[in-house]
């Protein structure tokens, strides 16, 4: 078998580490929060495969929390998987991944994003075609250079054991990819994006993905941590719905996941769990100057480099 070679133990050997990380983070969160569990909800897809969604609702720490595990068949990939890679239409696929959003309470708290994915093209007589893709992303409301630097440093360690580029191109690859063209302006500070990872063979493309799974909770743990506790009142909880809506906004229009999965006629509850609990929007509305929430947008909605600044 070549190392671009894929076999039914490498598809049970990344399902089996998918389902693990969705048991391992769940019960970290049920730990920190204290006062919820999640609730999880087994669901079949009438075309083939399903999952295991888990949402955790009204916790003393995190509002709203979804994790979702997912394998699901198809005997065609829907347009937003061929868009980019029109010799895919017309092959089966399997896709398997598990996709996280975090919704905390306290507007000091980021709002987090993690997924990482497996995908299987198919066609009779020619090999399958394979990829890996995730990553992870922080949207603060109110920012903390500690916190972005310590997030982007966990970032970078996933990526070190894989080469010095990797690092630094799934960075970019993620401040380009979570940017509200619309706005013009980035959803959050980043963190890592990568997809259609398979030139370096199975075993590191895997080994790639696993590890950015396995850095998602010590990226964003410590930092639940040091905010959680901090007093907060009406104008920050008002301002943490407002800055939401931007994350609605991208879910609902760019992003690939979410497009995926309702035009492959996925679950539509499992599709829309990331969405906030409470979001509001204002016309034309704009911070005053010297506050918090303008020095959200002046120094953290806004590429940069953290690590060497």
């Amino acid at each position: 078998m070549s190392s671009n070679s894929i076999g039914e133990q490498h598809i049970a050997q990344v399902r089996n580490y998918l389902l693990q990380l969705q048991d391992t983070i769940c019960k970290a969160f049920e730990q920190i929060d204290g006062s919820v569990h999640f609730i999880e909800d087994s669901w079949q897809r009438d075309e083939g495969g399903g999952g295991r969604s888990r949402v955790m609702e009204g916790g003393a720490v995190f509002e709203k929390a979804g994790i979702n595990f997912s394998h699901v068949f198809g005997s065609g990939l829907p347009a937003s998987a061929t868009a980019s890679r029109p010799e895919l239409a017309g092959r089966s696929f399997q896709a398997m991944g598990v996709s996280l959003v975090i919704h905390p309470r306290n507007p000091y708290v980021p709002t987090s994003h993690a997924n990482v994915r497996f995908f299987v093209a198919e066609k009779e007589g020619a090999e399958p075609v394979w990829w890996f893709g995730g990553g992870f992303d922080l949207t603060p409301y109110y920012g903390y250079v500690e916190d972005a630097q310590h997030w982007h440093r966990i970032a970078r360690e996933a990526c070190t054991p894989f080469g010095e580029t990797v690092y630094p191109h799934y960075k970019q690859w993620c401040d380009d990819y979570f940017f509200l063209k619309h706005r013009h302006e980035p959803r959050g500070i980043g963190g890592l994006f990568f997809d259609d990872l398979n030139e370096n063979g199975f075993e590191y493309s895997c080994a790639l993905m696993m590890s950015v799974g396995n850095h998602y909770l010590p990226a964003y743990l410590p930092i639940v941590e040091r905010r959680k506790d901090i007093a907060w009142g009406e104008r920050e909880k008002d301002f943490q719905r407002y800055r939401r809506g931007r994350y609605v906004e991208f879910n609902l229009v760019y992003d690939r996941g979410t497009l995926f999965g309702l035009q492959s006629g996925g679950r539509t509850e499992a599709i829309l769990m990331s969405l906030p609990p409470e979001v509001n929007w204002r016309y034309n509305w704009h911070p005053q100057p010297g506050t918090p929430e303008a020095e959200l947008y002046e120094l953290f909605l806004k590429p940069r480099d953290w690590l060497n600044e």
